[in-house]
């Protein structure tokens, strides 16, 4: 009969075995990667029921994500909240569907992001038109930072588009197939043409063989051709653009059911998420 001493070393094998049997069934069944990063996400969510929709399931989308790719996601409604002191805790800020309408709080994100702080922003973000609710009444934001200027037109329904990655080797498209297919949206032209602009990085851009691009009714609404940017950097600030971001709904038959998903494309999915894990790197890591 073997003594406790003499089976000790088999036992200290055996659990040894469990344990990473145990930490590899964890990971294949999507443990939590740690947070590496902290994301804030701003929105109203008050005027079109597409935009409300998307910042609805952008507010269930982006924790799943965050857990699966190692980032906290918070957000909040409260742009007061948009200053110095609460920016300061938070490696990445979102705008889901509008823009900070207050001088204090537009200087605070412009000094945020001029400090290296980083930044994404979806569709309406960029909007700005005049006159409207949204006038250009921010020139940093809307021609500096963003580079495009003022919103001009759009296409009508929201549609899928076959997108042409521009810029292979950023690492936000590194390794991605040449073109891929988005999630049905709404899709916007600008007053400038971004391709003037040596700060600014166009990543990725309608493909030609999406025309005709949208269904009308008005023959405006619908694109034949022409280059339109969706996603870009300004490589003077950590920041992406992405024009995503308005799910279709059902208007004509007064339902306002949703008929379409930003996230239901495989493909942009993993896009976004390489751009958050992306800004979210550490400063002295960054490329």
């Amino acid at each position: 009969m073997l003594s406790v001493r003499g089976r000790l070393p088999g036992v200290l094998v055996l659990l040894a075995l469990l344990l990473t049997v145990a930490a590899t069934a964890g990971r294949s069944q999507g443990t939590p990667a740690p947070p590496t990063f902290k994301v804030l996400a701003f929105y109203t969510g008050k005027n079109d029921l597409a935009h409300i929709s998307f910042v609805d399931e952008a507010n269930k989308w982006f924790p799943e994500a965050g857990r699966k790719n190692g980032f906290t996601y918070e957000s909040t409604s409260d742009w007061t909240k948009l200053n110095a002191e609460v920016l300061s805790a938070y490696q990445v800020v979102l705008f889901l569907d509008t823009r900070p309408d207050e001088a204090a709080q537009r200087a605070a994100f412009r000094k945020y992001m001029e400090d290296g702080g980083a930044w994404m922003g979806f569709h309406f973000a960029g909007f700005a038109l005049t006159p409207s609710k949204y006038p250009q009444d921010w020139d940093w934001y809307h021609k500096e930072f963003l580079g495009a200027g003022s919103y001009v037109s759009n296409t009508w329904r929201p549609t899928p588009a076959v997108l042409r990655v521009e810029a292979g080797s950023h690492p936000m498209t590194n390794g991605l197939a040449g073109t891929l297919s988005s999630a049905p949206s709404e899709w916007y032209r600008w007053e400038k043409d971004l391709r003037e602009n040596s700060d600014i990085q166009i990543l990725l851009s309608i493909d030609p063989s999406s025309f005709p691009l949208g269904t009308g009714p008005k023959p405006q609404e619908i694109w034949h051709s022409g280059y339109y940017p969706v996603v870009w950097t300004n490589k003077r600030y950590r920041m992406v653009y992405m024009n995503m971001g308005h799910n279709d709904m059902d208007y004509e038959n007064k339902t306002n059911r949703q008929l379409s998903s930003t996230f239901s494309s495989p493909a942009q999915n993993e896009l976004i998420t390489r751009a958050l894990k992306w800004l979210g790197e550490p400063r002295a890591a960054r490329r």
